[in-house]
């Protein structure tokens, strides 16, 4: 039988803050943090993320919720995956938008402000 490999999550928390912030001009945005449903699936296209986030939100067990600025909340920003485990959250997924990664990133704080949801939760 073949052994599975859990792969570590992978993320960095570029900015703790209570928005995100535009790395070219440093304007600051409120984020909204929504629980996504069956019937937001559509919003998620799947070759804009690493991860499938469909079987996340199919998953009884877990809860996925998505990042977005106030203004505009038909972009998402980052999304994470959690489950209640009664004693403690589970983090399973976390991940910020195509967009939103590596040194041209769009945005600061998306890891940050997720990561401090979860912990709110």
């Amino acid at each position: 039988m073949k052994k599975s490999t859990q792969k570590p999550l992978d993320f960095i928390i570029d900015k703790l803050t209570n928005s995100i912030e535009n790395t070219s001009t440093g304007e600051i945005f409120d984020t909204a943090v929504v629980r996504m449903t069956l019937k937001n699936l559509t919003e998620i296209k799947k070759s804009d993320w690493r991860f499938e986030w469909a079987k996340e939100i199919k998953d009884k067990t877990k809860e996925v919720y998505k990042l977005t600025t106030i203004n505009n909340q038909t972009i998402i920003q980052g999304l994470v995956s959690l489950e209640d485990k009664q004693d403690h959250i589970f983090m399973h997924l976390i991940e910020s938008a195509k967009f939103n990664k590596n040194k041209d990133k769009v945005y600061l704080g998306v890891p940050g402000n997720l990561v401090a949801y979860a912990c709110k939760v």
